[in-house]
């Protein structure tokens, strides 16, 4: 079995965190939406009531 190289490991790394920075930003952008949408659905609502 080779040796780990200290490169390697940084490499993986910096995959994980990317990967997962990715991941995180895709669900905010998701929330967000949604919370726009039934934002708009609430103000909509609003208007429709007066």
């Amino acid at each position: 079995m080779p040796q780990m190289s200290p490169m390697w490991w940084f490499s993986l790394m910096l995959y994980f965190i990317m990967l997962f920075t990715l991941f995180n930003s895709m669900i905010y952008f998701m929330f967000y939406k949604e919370v726009s949408n039934s934002y708009n659905l609430i103000k909509v609502k609003m208007t429709w009531k007066w």
